[in-house]
């Protein structure tokens, strides 16, 4: 398995990949999935879904977790499941890039990543622009990257 996405519909943000492979569309609402490459040393800011349950898949490299206060790792093979209202984020840990699916449930936050590929945002420049932005999709911003602290 390859750790770059490519074809139509493959959405580049901050350098890393985002491709919907099965949206909310196709599942009435019920879910989403978006298979994704993020580099080393990637992850996003701390953050809250308000509407949606969120499971990772990692298929390559390894991650580092942060839930609620509790920190751990998990690698390819590995899945993590994050209950809607549970404040979280993730970062690549190691020296590969990370492929990783989001399953989303319900869907509709697979829109989100091409919002801001198109409007070209970045961290921290433009937090406050990303978090109006995310605010359409339940997700409110609630600390900085791991890492950055």
């Amino acid at each position: 398995m390859r750790d770059e996405l490519s074809g139509p519909g493959v959405v580049d943000w901050l350098g890393a990949q985002y491709k919907t492979i099965l949206t909310s569309a196709e599942t009435g609402g019920a879910m989403s999935i978006v298979d994704s490459v993020s580099p080393a040393g990637s992850g996003p800011p701390r953050h809250v879904h308000e509407r949606e349950d969120e499971t990772f898949v990692l298929l390559s490299s390894e991650c580092e977790f942060w839930l609620e206060g509790q920190t751990f790792r998990k690698r390819a093979g590995e899945s993590v499941f994050v209950p809607r209202g549970r404040e979280h984020t993730f970062r690549v840990v190691g020296g590969d890039p990370c492929r990783h699916l989001f399953i989303l449930t319900p869907g509709g936050f697979e829109r989100f990543f091409a919002d801001m590929a198109q409007g070209g945002f970045r961290i921290p420049e433009d937090m406050q622009q990303i978090a109006t932005c995310a605010a359409r999709y339940s997700l409110r911003f609630t600390g900085p990257p791991l890492g950055a602290e």
